[in-house]
């Protein structure tokens, strides 16, 4: 009789839907546990400023609750998919139908699709949404609870910026450093600044001193300030402009976090903080692990089966799907020693984002190898 190349449809369906099912739940179930300690921390936090109510605390885990379920999302899919297919194994449904003839693969297929349309889309279709709200929970912290933290005010309110500047030479850049920076009301403004202007070989062509600058849109608005040429006597000026392409905004979000900005936005993010002269290495990061995600769900799902698909009558199932739980809190500390070594610099970029999900698949595959042939 010829082999049938196709998968059992009718089979796939129905292991998938109880896949999606069993992940769903388990995702707003983690979801809602991580959201309650989330918010007893922010309870403990405001407890000693009798201006912040409980209204205001409410509002910021509200708007933390995408993101927080992005990062729960791998896990979900591991736990729902454990509980899915031991609950399917248990009842002897798996096992019937590889006893006639049903590949495992052939019946994952469509539960490691969901899972990986389901990163797909979690990446370029909530991650916007989720980095509009994650930006405005930090807004409200920074203002409300962390009143002084701010990141210009750690770096001791100064700011360092590079950026390419083509009106005196081509290929030249400006360097510029800036103190007592401060952002009130969307308004960026500072105490003494410096500019300095170099062409090739960091040859400097000019340099600007002023007493205070205020940055608009498209220029720095300059005041009191003294232009310096080598080789000729310094000249006063009343008020300069200097055109950049930074924005207030920009430079917030450049020292904020990275996950207040979504997928679309990072690359051209990236390119900007290039030009500026800010480091690129945590929005890297961010961009490829987002890349990362519908691969990462996906091997969560062959993870899941691999621990959770032996028969009951061998004995040690327990054993397995705690193997499968601490499996997948191994893949939680690998992600996390992986970024902290990619931001640091000490491992590319490309190796932190991607390694959790490599070292998953390798293993998942193994144990689903194992599982088919006995």
């Amino acid at each position: 009789m010829r082999r049938r190349l196709l998968p059992p449809w009718t089979l796939s369906i129905y292991v998938a839907r109880r896949f999606a099912v069993a992940v769903l739940g388990m995702l707003a179930a983690l979801t809602l546990f991580g959201s309650l300690f989330d918010f007893l921390d922010l309870l403990r936090q405001a407890a000693d400023k009798p201006r912040i109510g409980v209204g205001l605390v409410l509002e910021i885990e509200l708007l933390r609750i995408p993101w927080l379920a992005i990062r729960i999302l791998p896990f979900a899919v591991l736990l729902g998919g454990i509980y899915s297919f031991w609950r399917l194994t248990r009842s002897s449904e798996l096992v019937v139908a590889r006893a006639t003839g049903a590949s495992a693969w052939q019946f994952l297929m469509l539960p490691v699709s969901a899972a990986a349309l389901l990163g797909f889309i979690t990446m370029t279709a909530i991650s916007p949404l989720s980095a509009v709200m994650f930006a405005r929970a930090e807004t409200l912290y920074s203002a409300y609870l962390a009143i002084g933290a701010g990141p210009l005010s750690l770096a001791g309110g100064q700011l360092w910026l590079r950026q390419e500047d083509h009106a005196i030479t081509p290929r030249g850049v400006a360097v510029l450093h800036a103190r007592d920076v401060r952002i009130v009301a969307h308004r960026l403004t500072t105490g003494p600044i410096t500019i300095l202007r170099l062409g090739p070989q960091t040859r400097m062509l000019e340099r600007i001193d002023a007493a205070s600058a205020r940055l608009d849109r498209g220029r720095w608005e300059l005041h009191d300030a003294w232009i310096l040429n080598p080789g000729h006597t310094p000249k006063k000026f009343g008020a300069i402009q200097f055109p950049t392409d930074l924005t207030v905004r920009r430079v917030q979000e450049s020292f904020a976090s990275p996950s207040a900005l979504s997928f679309w936005a990072l690359p051209g993010f990236i390119r900007l903080l290039r030009r500026s002269g800010f480091s690129t290495t945590r929005h890297e990061l961010a961009f490829q692990t987002w890349l990362a995600l519908p691969l990462l769900c996906a091997t969560m799902v062959l993870v899941a089966a691999g621990f959770s698909m032996r028969p009951a009558r061998r004995g040690g199932a327990a054993q397995m799907i705690g193997g499968g739980v601490v499996f997948g809190f191994f893949l939680f500390m690998i992600s996390e020693v992986a970024a902290q070594f990619g931001k640091s610099g000490a491992l590319p970029v490309l190796l932190a984002a991607w390694a959790p999900a490599a070292v998953g698949l390798l293993l998942a595959v193994a144990l689903l190898l194992h599982l088919e042939d006995g």
